[in-house]
C-alpha cells in the first residue's frame, strides 16, 4: 500500500528536524506545505520568494537527499510560491533538479593534490564561484565603475591585459562579488579554461596541510594548471614568508604560461604590511582598480534592483531610508535585506519603517547625535585638502574662499545654526557674509549641474563619516 503524502511528508520532516537545528527549521521548513505527488514531481508550496530562494541557495543538498531517500531517486521538485497579498501563486521548478537524477556526490575539491586532481578537465574542476555573483546583477556606479570595466575587457579576453588584475577596497564593497563575476563570465565566454576561485586564507590552508604531508610539489603543480586564478584578501598572507614565496613560484609559472590572475585585497599592495617586495613588485605588474564604498546613490540602486529582482514586499521609502543610513556596505545592505524578510516571514508581519529601525541597529552603529559644523568642516577640508586653519583664515584667494562658502551652505542646510552662529565657527565671519555666501553657493548649484552633484556627494559623505 503506497505511503500518502503527508505520510511521506512528515518522514521528510524528522529527518529535516535531525540536520539543523530548531531555530533553522522553524524558520525556514516549517512553513513549507506539500501540495501534490504524481510520483514523478514532488509540489510544494512556500510562502514567499524570499523563502524560496533562501531553501534554493542554502538548504538545496540536504533537501534532495532527503526527497530522494522518501520518495525515491529521480523525482524533481518543483514550488509553487504564495506571492504578496495571498492574491495568486507562481509555479517554480527547483534550480538543482539535475542533482536529483543521480546520488548526491560531493564536489571534487582542490584540497587533495594527487595525479588526477591535476589532470581533470575543466568541466570536472569546481571553480568555486558563487553562482549569485555575477555582472548581470552587479550595479554600476561611481565607486566601481573603472574595475567593473577592466573586469568585463578581462572575461571577454583573459590574459591579454589588465594581467595581474590587483583590485582593492574596503569591506563590503563588492570586490568579491566582482571577481566571481569575472570567473563566470570567463568560463561562460571560454568553457574550455580551468577557473578557480579561492580565498587566500583557503590557499594558506591548503599549502599548511601539504607541507604536513609531504605534498608540495604536488600542491605546486596542481595550481600550475589553473587557466584562470582568483584569489581574494591576500592581505592574508602579511607576514608569511613561505606562503608568499610558494605563490610567487605558481605566479611566475602562470604569468610565464600566458594565464590570467586576479587578487583582491582591502588595500593596494604597497599599504599590505609584511609583503615580500618581489611579491610586491609582480602585483605591480598589471593593474591595480580601486573600488570605493558605494555613495548613497549606489546603495539605492542596489536595493531597488534586488527589491524587483526577488519581488520583494519592501516600500520606496524603507529602501530610501536604508540606502541613507548603511555606510557603505554592500554586505549590510544585503543582510539588512535579509533580516527583514525573515522577520516578516516568521511574524508575518509588513516590512515598513518600524521593522526597518528594529533591524538596522544590528547592522549598523545609528549614530543620533546632531551632526555640527565640526563635522562639516572635518569633512570638506580632507575632501579639498586644505587644513581648517586655512578654513577659517581671513584669506579671500580662491578656492579656498568657495570652499568656505560651501562650509556656511552646508552648515545651514544640514545643521540648526543660525547665521550668526556659522560666520562664529568660520572665523568671526559677520551675519551678511555668511547671507551672501549660502545665496552664492545656491546660485551656483542651480546653474552648474556638475557642481549640484559635487554638493550631494559631500552631502552624503558628511553624513556617512561623521
Amino acid at each position: 500500500m503506497k505511503k500518502a503524502l503527508k505520510e511521506l511528508w512528515d518522514e521528510c520532516v524528522d529527518i529535516f528536524k535531525d540536520n539543523i537545528s530548531p531555530k533553522q527549521f522553524d524558520t525556514w521548513f516549517a512553513c513549507i506545505e506539500p501540495q501534490t505527488f504524481d510520483g514523478k514531481q514532488l509540489v510544494i508550496a512556500v510562502p514567499s520568494r524570499f523563502v524560496f530562494d533562501h531553501l534554493e541557495t542554502t538548504y538545496i543538498h540536504l533537501i534532495y537527499k532527503v526527497i530522494t531517500r522518501v520518495f525515491g531517486k529521480g523525482v524533481e521538485l518543483s514550488y509553487n510560491i504564495q506571492e504578496i497579498a495571498g492574491t495568486k501563486t507562481i509555479n517554480k521548478p527547483s534550480d538543482g533538479n539535475i542533482i536529483i537524477q543521480e546520488p548526491v556526490k560531493t564536489k571534487v575539491m582542490p584540497t587533495a593534490f594527487d595525479e588526477l586532481t591535476q589532470t581533470m578537465a575543466a568541466s570536472e574542476l569546481d571553480s568555486r564561484l558563487n553562482v549569485n555573483y555575477t555582472f548581470a546583477n552587479y550595479i554600476e556606479g561611481d565607486s566601481n565603475r573603472l574595475a567593473r570595466s577592466v573586469g568585463e575587457a578581462i572575461a571577454q579576453n583573459p590574459a591579454k591585459t589588465f594581467n595581474p588584475l590587483f583590485i582593492y577596497g574596503p569591506s563590503g564593497c563588492g570586490k568579491t562579488h566582482l571577481v566571481n563575476a569575472i570567473g563566470w563570465g570567463i568560463k561562460q565566454q571560454h568553457p574550455t579554461l580551468r577557473v578557480l576561485y579561492l580565498s587566500a586564507h583557503l590557499f594558506q590552508v591548503q599549502y599548511t596541510t601539504a607541507v604536513r604531508q609531504n605534498k608540495v610539489n604536488d600542491f605546486i603543480s596542481f595550481y600550475q594548471t589553473i587557466d584562470v586564478l582568483i584569489i581574494d584578501d591576500t592581505q592574508e598572507w602579511s607576514g608569511n614568508k613561505a606562503t608568499q614565496t610558494t605563490f610567487f613560484h605558481i605566479f611566475n609559472h602562470l604569468h610565464l604560461n600566458n594565464k590570467q590572475i586576479i587578487l583582491t585585497a582591502d588595500r593596494p599592495p604597497i599599504d599590505i604590511v609584511g609583503l615580500e617586495e618581489r611579491l610586491l613588485t609582480r602585483f605591480k605588474w598589471g593593474l591595480q582598480a580601486e573600488i570605493e564604498k558605494p555613495t548613497k546613490a549606489l546603495c539605492r540602486a542596489i536595493l531597488s534592483y534586488k527589491v524587483k529582482q526577488d519581488d520583494l514586499p519592501i516600500p520606496v521609502n524603507v529602501i530610501n531610508y536604508i540606502a541613507e543610513r548603511v555606510n557603505g556596505s554592500v554586505r549590510d545592505l544585503e543582510g539588512i535585506i535579509n533580516s527583514m524578510m525573515a522577520y516578516s516571514t516568521i511574524y508575518k508581519c509588513e516590512v515598513n519603517m518600524k521593522l526597518a529601525d528594529q533591524v538596522l541597529p544590528r547592522y549598523i552603529k545609528v549614530d543620533t547625535r546632531p551632526l555640527t559644523i565640526n563635522d562639516i568642516k572635518k569633512c570638506v577640508c580632507k575632501h579639498y585638502s586644505i587644513s581648517e586653519t586655512e578654513l577659517c583664515s581671513q584669506s579671500r584667494r580662491q578656492p579656498i574662499n568657495q570652499i568656505r562658502q560651501t562650509v556656511a551652505y552646508l552648515a545651514s542646510t544640514m545643521t540648526d545654526l543660525s547665521n550668526m552662529q556659522i560666520g562664529d565657527n568660520l572665523g568671526g565671519r559677520t551675519h551678511a557674509t555668511i547671507l551672501h555666501s549660502i545665496r552664492h553657493i545656491q546660485g551656483l548649484a542651480e546653474t552648474d549641474t556638475e557642481f549640484r552633484q559635487e554638493l550631494e556627494d559631500l552631502s552624503d559623505e558628511i553624513k556617512r563619516n561623521r
